[in-house]
């Protein structure tokens, strides 16, 4: 969303780190010192359309009860000041702004998407119809500059089954990559079967979704309303990993088994926590408290998720998930233009990582999963 944070604001200074991407040969470890060009497809950045900012100006405006994580968010991501301004204009950009800002940050590739929360805060028919406008709008941008931008659906789960037409149609003609939803939706989740037919089409698309946060869902946003918790630092990730986990307790994967969700963040917390989830899981299927599934939860968050680095910049978050997941399950992402393009490179650049695994990170991964060779 629209952020005043400093480092949304600072001049991007630093010149191009652009390079052809280099055979991926040998397991040589980086270093602070390597020269080793590494081409780079940031995997998380967002844009929106400016009929799509109308509507939640509208929505604010209007004083209507809505979400409260969403209202709270509208006190400053639609003000009218400086930081505001830029954000918003960077949002909007889909040509040369946004492509002077790769330039000067190193990034080679932009697979983007539109921000949170995207329609899914809208009457169902105005968020199909803003959702399809969006995707044509993005493919032209791609079309305009294929080697520079490759773009992800935006749906409207309020209608599943024109979502997922939508989606077939984002991918099959206008030459999109998966889809984005903005976590809940009215409060509900994807685990609901009412939405399944979306994964169907992802399923047999082979489709990517990507699960991006957004604001707590009114049934538990209460508590996350003081001290900001609602916003990006700490309500994004606990709602966004609930989300995750209802998927994998609820029999998706087992009915789509080619699905594949992708989790920013560095997973929203969930590889830190994989051996608590699956011993207290054990336990209560042995109590009774849940059914027993074919697999672990570890097991289907292994096997069905991918992980980010977006907005993650330490080292120690990175090797454990490096050592949980392995390098072909983790994405390169900058979060454009929420957060420090910069700081994200050079937090890559200078991971201890050997060159093979970050050549896999920076690109290759999103090469394989998104087809974007």
């Amino acid at each position: 969303m629209f952020s005043t944070r400093r480092n949304f604001l600072k001049a991007s200074a630093a010149a191009s780190l652009t390079a052809p991407a280099i055979a991926m040969q040998g397991c040589v470890a980086a270093s602070q010192s390597s020269p080793t060009p590494f081409k780079k497809i940031a995997i998380e950045e967002a844009f929106v359309t400016q009929d799509i900012a109308d509507e939640w100006n509208k929505i604010i405006a209007a004083g209507s009860p809505g979400e409260p994580g969403f209202r709270k968010m509208g006190e400053s991501i639609l003000a009218d000041n400086p930081g505001t301004q830029i954000i918003h204009q960077r949002l909007i950009d889909l040509g040369a702004g946004r492509i002077a800002n790769m330039d000067a940050s190193g990034i080679d590739m932009q697979l983007i998407s539109i921000t949170s929360p995207g329609v899914q805060v809208l009457e169902a028919e105005l968020a199909r119809d803003l959702a399809q406008d969006a995707n044509n709008h993005l493919s032209a941008a791609v079309k305009a500059h294929p080697d520079r931008f490759a773009g992800m659906t935006a749906i409207a789960p309020q209608l599943p089954e024109a979502a997922a037409l939508e989606l077939e149609r984002s991918v099959t003609t206008l030459g999109l990559k998966g889809a984005i939803i903005n976590s809940h939706t009215n409060g509900e989740y994807l685990d609901d079967a009412k939405y399944w037919p979306i994964f169907e089409a992802a399923n047999a698309l082979k489709a990517p979704i990507y699960l991006h946060p957004r604001s707590p869902s009114e049934g538990m946003i209460e508590p996350y309303l003081d001290y900001g918790l609602y916003f990006a630092g700490w309500g994004f990730a606990v709602e966004t990993s609930l989300h995750a986990m209802r998927l994998i307790m609820s029999g998706v994967f087992d009915q789509f088994p080619d699905l594949k969700i992708i989790l920013g963040h560095m997973g929203e917390g969930i590889p830190f926590y994989l051996q608590r989830i699956d011993n207290r899981y054990l336990l209560q299927v042995k109590i009774g408290a849940v059914r027993e599934m074919p697999r672990l939860p570890s097991e289907y968050f292994k096997d069905h998720f991918v992980i980010t680095t977006s907005g993650v910049a330490q080292q120690s978050s990175l090797q454990l998930a490096y050592e949980e997941l392995g390098a072909d399950r983790i994405l390169f992402a900058a979060d454009y233009p929420y957060e420090s393009v910069e700081e994200a490179v050079h937090f890559m650049d200078t991971a201890d990582l050997n060159v093979v695994d970050k050549h896999k990170i920076y690109h290759g991964n999103a090469e394989r999963m998104f087809d974007l060779g």
